[in-house]
């Protein structure tokens, strides 16, 4: 494993079934230039190519836990929109990728709505359309569209599935996630 930004996005790729997703997310999101750009690699190296917008970002989100920070989620959901409207440039339900972001950070907060015991008052259909109105430059996305989306994520929360990989008694912050990896793969081959 080298440090360079494709060589790790490659590994947290191949080995997202053992590697700690809540650290994998963190690594994705973290504001430093080279975890940007491994960040970048990780998500351009994910073919959106003709899937359904709903399945494609459970498809990005199943490699590691969304972190809880704002702005790291921001990152996040800004280069999957960037690529998935990238491998599906002739869909013209958005009208730019702009349309995709909005749409995806609001698919996360209905998930979260719905799913979460801590909220009382669950949004409404009605509430999740009215919620996206004018995201697609000042247009509509089509009421069946996000009718759809509304009753998916109603029935199947996007989950992630926790996977803690156990590590000595040296804790790994995301500033020492290359030297996690590298402990890592050295384990998996010795």
């Amino acid at each position: 494993l080298n440090n360079e930004p494709e060589s790790i996005a490659q590994f947290l790729h191949s080995y997202q079934d053992v590697l700690d997703k809540t650290l994998i997310g963190d690594c994705l999101g973290h504001e430093d230039n080279h975890y940007k750009q491994v960040m970048y690699a990780y998500v351009d190296q994910i073919d959106f190519t003709k899937m359904q917008f709903l399945v494609a970002l459970r498809k990005f989100l199943s490699g590691f836990r969304l972190p809880g920070e704002a702005q790291k989620i921001d990152r996040l959901m800004e280069k999957f929109a960037a690529r998935f409207c990238e491998c599906n440039a002739t869909l013209e339900i958005f009208a730019s990728a702009d349309t995709a972001y909005v749409l995806a950070y609001s698919v996360i907060m209905l998930t979260t709505d719905l799913h979460s015991k801590n909220v009382k008052n669950k949004m409404t259909k009605e509430q999740y359309i009215k919620m996206n109105r004018g995201i697609n430059e000042s247009r509509d996305l089509p009421e069946e569209f996000l009718s759809k989306i509304y009753d998916e994520i109603e029935s199947e929360e996007i989950k992630l599935k926790v996977t803690t990989l156990r590590r000595g008694a040296n804790a790994v912050s995301a500033g020492g996630i290359k030297e996690s990896m590298l402990s890592i793969q050295y384990s998996m081959y010795s």
